[in-house]
């Protein structure tokens, strides 16, 4: 009883995959989420710079401060909910294979001209 067999629990490949994709995944959404908080506090802060503080009073800088970074943000965005659903790890994992496909198609093909050119030169020595 005290040296007992301690049952050790073993994970399949695939669901160690899927375990760190949705690791990365949680991660890319965490840091959206971060960021979009921040930007709101960023945001009311350009604006008590320039109109409370009047920091470049005659001119509504931050307008443009806040435009450039919500484009940042919707970048960002998008990159997190739009393009890693049609480039994400089942995108990277086919393209993947399929290069791996044409590399060894071009293998084989190199292999079978190296053959046929060894075949030749054999032919060309015994006549």
């Amino acid at each position: 009883m005290l040296f007992k067999n301690k049952k050790t629990k073993r994970v399949d490949e695939d669901q160690y995959e899927l375990l760190k994709n949705a690791e990365a995944r949680i991660r890319q959404k965490r840091r959206l989420y971060y960021h979009f908080v921040i930007f709101l506090i960023g945001s009311v802060f350009l604006i008590i710079v320039n109109k409370i503080l009047k920091y470049g009073e005659q001119y509504n800088w931050f307008v443009w401060a806040i435009t450039f970074w919500a484009f940042l943000f919707v970048i960002h965005f998008f990159n997190v909910f739009v393009t890693n659903r049609f480039m994400g790890k089942e995108w990277e994992r086919t393209q993947r294979e399929k290069l791996i496909m044409k590399q060894k198609e071009r293998i084989a093909r190199l292999e079978k001209d190296v053959e046929q050119e060894f075949l030749n030169s054999d032919l060309g020595k015994t006549e």
